[in-house]
């Protein structure tokens, strides 16, 4: 029988894993920080010390089941410092002949892992398990489609699970309340403070190495929150479901100016570390509606971003890449706003968001969809460069949920494949769905003059300038109806407006150290090299 070395990735961290089933008792696991998944992009401070902490204490769980484990820590002098050389390294180490593990959070890695598979020393890949649906699944459900859209594809998962099913018809008679999910926040709404998780030796030095190592990295360590075991992340989901769910529903698609979490979960980053599984977080939230404490549109929402949208973008990303990466289908090539890292904007629902990104490597999804996705969207912004910023700033980022997202809902640059039309807003909509207007100088009424807020004459500007692509679009025919119908000077006045903005917008993008130890900027067209 071979005896494995058992790669346990930082995504990975559960007994529930394929590769740790029925092992010999010479088998290896392995659990590896090295430094090239630190800094490929410049990842939040706390979501770095996240995923090393969840790291050290899955291995000690595991060494107290009786597993052998070696644990390669980032500052080991005989560390690789890159996941597969190291890998390769402690199967060498200890006499392995073959290299295992489940399939990862990103195609680079399943890419390299697969070129390795008829080395002298093979890896061996498993499939990933944990999800509702497998790659495979997705192929399978995709193929012959002229569309593949989410609403299909949830159907056939919630008819598959049961979820929500009363026999072959949905709860309550519709598949979807996302209608009744679209309330702004009303003043003076009473929240709930999420849970705050002590923090033992392991965390403590972890947060200290990651301030050594990755200090100079946006973000702030300061108020770090993240469940870091299982237990953390239990106590974390007994929240929701006790205090934020029933109000989930209805307030899911509004912003506060104060509130970073509202009634939002924050679970996805520990689900998506394997800290808790999709099916137990679906099962505890329609125990809620079974039994009465929850209501259906708050549940179903709920459900459907974990059975639908979750599965659904991770079945297009292993589907569609790697071409998928390069999809530019609106040709945007602007490098990303310096605000972005510095939070250094007057208009007060970019600059929040930020902020809250900066705090908390959180902002909940209508944050990144309709104001730092909307804002990159109307000022062209490469999918390179906002995709880069996304996967490095929140805690719940892998390629694998936050490229599809990137380049199908905030860029259209996939060109329809996820979503029929891009979800490009001017400033009313932040004004009707959150309270930042009040507190910006800015008029979200006023289009052009003095005090006119930029997203406003940024987004008639946008839907001129992709006239061509855009316009035979069904589903846009009535607003680019209303931009014919605008008198020339008024169209004149727009252009002039949204034209000296994103002229005097300054760019920057994501940066990264590299081995000389300098700071690489990567600018669309150029790059170079400062102290």
């Amino acid at each position: 029988m071979p005896r494995p070395l058992v790669l346990v990735l930082g995504d990975q961290l559960t007994l529930d894993l394929a590769s740790l089933r029925d092992l010999p008792d010479d088998a290896v696991v392995a659990l590896c920080e090295v430094a090239s998944e630190g800094t490929y992009v410049p990842h939040h401070p706390q979501k770095i010390a996240m995923i090393l902490a969840a790291m050290r204490h899955f291995a000690e769980d595991l060494r107290e089941r009786g597993f052998r484990v070696h644990y390669s820590a980032l500052d080991d002098t005989d560390n690789a410092q890159a996941l597969i050389p190291e890998a390769e390294r402690l199967a060498a180490l200890y006499g392995c002949d073959e290299i295992c593990t489940v399939r990862p959070g990103e195609w680079r890695l399943w890419h390299d892992m697969q070129a390795r598979s008829s080395a002298a020393l093979p890896w061996r890949l498993l499939e990933d398990d944990r999800f509702f649906t497998t790659p495979d699944d997705f192929a399978a459900w995709a193929q012959g489609r002229k569309s593949l859209r989410l609403e299909y594809f949830y159907r056939e998962r919630r008819r598959g699970t049961g979820l929500l099913m009363e026999g072959d018809a949905p709860a309550g008679g519709k598949w979807n309340y996302d209608h009744d999910n679209r309330k702004p926040v009303p003043a003076n709404l009473a929240t709930h403070e999420p849970p705050r998780h002590g923090q033992d030796a392991i965390t403590q030095a972890v947060l200290a190495l990651v301030a050594e190592h990755f200090g100079d990295h946006f973000g702030t360590l300061e108020g770090f929150h993240w469940p870091v075991t299982r237990r953390q992340a239990l106590v974390d989901l007994r929240h929701f479901i006790d205090h934020l769910l029933p109000d989930f529903g209805r307030y899911q698609d509004a912003i506060s100016d104060s509130e970073p979490f509202l009634f939002h979960s924050r679970l996805a980053p520990a689900l998506n570390m394997g800290l808790l599984s999709p099916r137990e977080l679906c099962e505890a939230a329609e125990r809620e509606y079974l039994e009465g404490r929850a209501p259906l549109n708050a549940v179903e929402g709920f459900i459907r971003q974990i059975l639908g949208w979750r599965e659904y973008v991770r079945g297009l990303y292993w589907t569609q890449m790697p071409d998928y990466k390069r999809g530019n289908a609106l040709g945007a090539n602007q490098p990303l706003p310096a605000c972005y890292w510095s939070g250094d904007t007057e208009l007060r629902c970019l600059r929040r968001a930020i902020e809250m990104t900066r705090d908390n490597a959180y902002a909940h999804h209508i944050q990144r969809l309709m104001v730092t996705g909307n804002f990159a969207l109307l000022c062209d912004v490469s999918p390179e460069a906002l995709g880069d910023w996304y996967l490095a700033v929140y805690a719940d980022a892998y390629e694998w949920v936050e490229l599809p997202n990137v380049l199908g809902m905030v860029l259209h640059a996939d060109g329809g494949l996820m979503g029929s039309k891009p979800y490009c807003a001017s400033g009313k909509y932040i004004d009707r769905m959150s309270d930042h207007c009040r507190h910006c100088r800015f008029d979200p009424k006023k289009v052009t003059g003095e005090g006119a807020c930029p997203l406003n004459s940024l987004y008639w500007h946008f839907l001129e300038r992709h006239a061509e692509t855009l316009s035979a679009n069904p589903r846009m025919k009535l607003i680019y109806g209303s931009l014919a119908k605008m008198k020339e000077e008024k169209r004149d006045a727009i252009r002039d407006q949204a034209e000296r903005f994103l002229a005097s917008l300054p760019r920057t993008a994501a940066w990264h150290d590299n081995s000389q130890g300098q700071r690489d900027i990567h600018l669309a067209g150029y790059r170079e090299e400062t102290p």
